[in-house]
């Protein structure tokens, strides 16, 4: 009698990926409203971001979500993020890169964000936070506009 020398499948097991570690589409959305708030509140901050925050903080979220690996509903309103020309209007300097990921870390605390979750979503953010500085550099200041990107 030839036995089987295939060992029997053992069950799939997928670890959810982050955007659902840290909560999805909720926490995400706590973030951003709790990110803004400290924006609003940080006097040297507030100055890179424009008056209006209502398209910023939509945006963010939409853009966090599928950052972390959620929907692409950025992309699909957007087209591709290219942040740092996006944000080439702005003067942004090592100090204000700082004071943002300071109030981002803060938000995602404040939203309930596990300390593992941090650790990955900020091994991520930092280097980001630092590629948008371009205080000093000669680039195009005038805003894009609704010009999707592609």
């Amino acid at each position: 009698m030839n036995e089987s020398v295939i060992p029997p499948r053992a069950p799939a097991s997928r670890e959810p990926g982050l955007f659902e570690r840290v909560g999805g589409r909720a926490v995400v959305e706590r973030v951003v409203s709790e990110f803004y708030d400290r924006v609003e509140a940080d006097e040297e901050l507030r100055r890179v971001f424009p008056v209006d925050l209502a398209e910023g903080r939509e945006k963010q979220a939409l853009f966090l979500e599928q950052w972390l690996g959620g929907e692409p509903r950025y992309s699909e309103r957007f087209g591709h993020p290219r942040l740092r020309m996006r944000h080439f209007p702005f003067v942004i300097d090592e100090r204000a890169a700082g004071l943002w990921l300071r109030h981002m870390g803060e938000a995602f605390r404040a939203a309930g964000v596990a300390e593992r979750e941090m650790q990955e979503v900020f091994a991520g953010l930092g280097p980001l936070a630092k590629h948008m500085v371009n205080a000093g550099d000669e680039v195009p200041r005038e805003p894009l506009g609704e010009t999707f990107l592609q």
